[in-house]
């Protein structure tokens, strides 16, 4: 969720060959999968049962999808099909049920900074649901890992900007990071269990550990922290994953907005995109370790995975070097064959790269803490697709591939510190935006969501060569891979693009997409269900939305995708101004979580405290306050599995 800053901009000024250029090609070899049907049905991959982290259990075929599609809406509200119901579980500004205290949400935005720290952050996007008790597959208790992207100052505060503070600034702080709240259904309606021990929130205020081969680095130390090796705070938490000890992974995404620098940007602070002057958080105002030039060291302390446990309130958050600094959208698991456990991610800026990191050591599933230091050893590596279908993953070892001394890195730590430039130096392939990362339960085909990139043709950014169908791409598309011999930690793969969304109808062929069912664009969040549905989310901006191309679309959606048949079709239609984001389900998949994040956004990707209700008085309603982004519960009305 690229959200606002930097939407379709490049940081990366490298000459690698552009997936573009090779699209057109793949494209036509992928007329006999006719449509967007799955690589197994092709006979290509046969069906092979494994573990994978982006499912919570064994395939179940059910065909085709069973539901009856939702028509487009621009209604401000949330609608699912016949026979489900949406409710509302959780919104901004709700107490998460702390043992010290649950202070309650005041619509008019007047709690404090500390009452924010007790109540749920804002702007939901990843999320996991763990079952409780640990061990369990039980589907009617557990606990939800909600992320909370960003902070929107004209609804967080009751006068906005004015009069800004240091009061301001804790609040904002406090509202970023990861909610974890715990769940139940009580007689068929879910509720948030308040008091709960597990009740928890880490803000951009929390002592957090750094491990891994960055920890304690001189990049790393600053006069705060000379050891390098704890920072306070996790903040733009976008995507997120699991792992299979059932510790829970957020990715911080646009670290660099909050950031400025009063001096000169250094070259890696140019690469990753703080600006000189800020992008409107103003946090360095009155908390100084954001202004760079005073600190420069600071920014190289985000960009990372952080691994949290849900299940021990006590524990300690942990920023995992090993896995490596950008844009982080997500952190999708899945298991080898020898039990090395592979993280797939995408970097979410135009013109960006595709990451897995491969551990060093096999998951021990009969000892959990013997996995807590699993994802500080191993080897972190970036994407190179071919013209050819087959891609080759590079790694980024220092002392291997040109990453070496003599090229500018020291050593591993300033490797994984500067990824970008040393993925810059190995020649990885650069991508429109890589967000979410799902894996097939069975197969173990890979799928990532390239959301859009309308700088992909222009004068100023990568030129594509007059075969590229898909110049100026403003709806994105989905692409897929397969490791050579369906082991996650080989180094060559085979890919196809699964789809092109857009409009299957448009007049442009270079803008056409190739959907079989129902049209959407900006995919973003990817999520592979227990039964092999592929669930897709879109983030169509505000500033993009019922407009141009994006005109006919409505609000953001929510579709379901059957593989086997490339049929696609929506399942959910959100309210004005939202993103939809965010998705997990019950281990039963009779429950299911989404996210609504920033309903009643503007054209401007900000809302304004002088109308903050002008779009969206969703979900509380006309006389409920402002808009607040929230996690629903979605069910089917006879108890079936959501989908079926």
């Amino acid at each position: 969720m690229s959200h606002n800053h930097n939407d379709g901009k490049s940081l990366n000024r490298s000459i690698n060959p552009s997936f573009h250029d090779i699209l057109q090609l793949r494209l036509l070899r992928r007329d006999a999968l006719k449509g967007a049907a799955s690589l197994a049905v092709a006979g290509a991959f046969p069906l092979s049962m494994s573990l994978t982290g982006c499912a919570t259990g064994g395939l179940k075929r059910t065909g085709m999808l069973g539901f009856s599609r939702v028509p487009l809406s621009m209604a401000d509200n949330v609608r699912v099909p016949d026979g489900y119901t949406a409710t509302v579980l959780l919104s901004w500004g709700d107490p998460i049920g702390h043992s010290s205290g649950s202070p309650a949400f005041k619509h008019d935005a007047s709690n404090t900074a500390d009452e924010q720290a007790l109540q749920t952050g804002m702007h939901h996007d990843g999320m996991h649901y763990f079952p409780l008790p640990h061990g369990d597959h039980g589907s009617v208790n557990g606990l939800l890992t909600i992320n909370n992207e960003y902070t929107d100052d004209g609804l967080l505060h009751t006068d906005g900007f004015a009069n800004w503070s240091a009061e301001k600034v804790r609040k904002s702080q406090n509202a970023h990071g990861v909610t974890i709240v715990e769940v139940r259904d009580r007689n068929g309606k879910w509720e948030v269990v308040r008091p709960s021990r597990y009740a928890r929130r880490i803000s951009a205020r929390t002592p957090v550990a750094i491990s891994g081969p960055a920890a304690g680095a001189p990049q790393m130390q600053t006069t705060a922290d000379p050891s390098g090796r704890e920072v306070l705070g996790t903040l733009n938490n976008c995507a997120n994953g699991y792992t299979p000890w059932s510790t829970y992974l957020t990715c911080e995404e646009n670290w660099d907005s909050y950031f400025m620098n009063s001096g000169t940007l250094t070259p890696d602070q140019v690469r990753n995109g703080i600006p000189p002057r800020g992008r409107g958080y103003r946090w360095e105002e009155f908390d100084e370790r954001f202004d760079a030039g005073k600190h420069p060291n600071e920014p190289n302390r985000f960009g990372w995975v952080v691994e949290i446990d849900p299940y021990d309130p006590n524990s300690k958050p942990v920023k995992r070097t090993a896995l490596g600094r950008f844009s982080h959208e997500g952190a999708c698991h899945t298991l080898g064959p020898d039990g090395r456990v592979t993280v797939y991610m995408g970097d979410d800026r135009a013109f960006e790269y595709i990451y897995k990191f491969v551990t060093r050591d096999a998951w021990n599933p009969r000892d959990r803490d013997a996995n807590r230091h699993l994802l500080d050893y191993g080897t972190l590596y970036v994407a190179q697709f071919r013209d050819d279908g087959t891609g080759a993953w590079v790694a980024l070892t220092h002392g291997l591939n040109g990453l070496t001394t003599a090229r500018g890195f020291r050593d591993q730590a300033d490797v994984l510190i500067r990824t970008r430039a040393a993925a810059d130096t190995v020649g990885a392939t650069p991508m429109d935006r890589p967000e979410w990362i799902a894996v097939h339960p069975a197969t173990q085909e890979v799928y990532c969501t390239l959301t859009n990139n309308v700088r992909r043709g222009a004068a100023s950014e990568r030129a594509t060569d007059k075969a590229n169908p898909r110049v100026n791409n403003g709806f994105g598309h989905i692409i897929r891979w397969r490791e050579d011999g369906n082991d996650p930690a080989t180094a060559t793969f085979k890919w196809d693009i699964f789809v092109l969304a857009g409009d299957p109808q448009h007049k442009d062929p270079a803008k056409r997409g190739s959907i079989n069912g129902d049209a959407f664009g900006s995919p973003d969040g990817l999520w592979f269900d227990d039964g092999g549905i592929l669930w897709i989310q879109t983030d169509v901006s505000t500033s993009a939305m019922h407009k141009g191309d994006y005109e006919f679309m409505g609000n953001n959606q929510m579709l379901a995708a059957d593989i086997r048949s490339g049929e696609i079709r929506r399942f959910l239609t959100g309210p004005n101004g939202c993103e939809i984001t965010g998705i997990t389900a019950t281990p039963d998949r009779r429950t299911m979580f989404v996210n609504i994040q920033h309903p009643g956004e503007t054209s401007t990707e900000r809302n304004d405290p002088k109308y903050p209700k002008a779009v969206s008085s969703w979900p509380d309603g006309a006389l409920g306050g402002r808009p607040r982004s929230a996690t629903i519960v979605i069910c089917k009305n006879d108890g079936g599995i959501v989908g079926s």
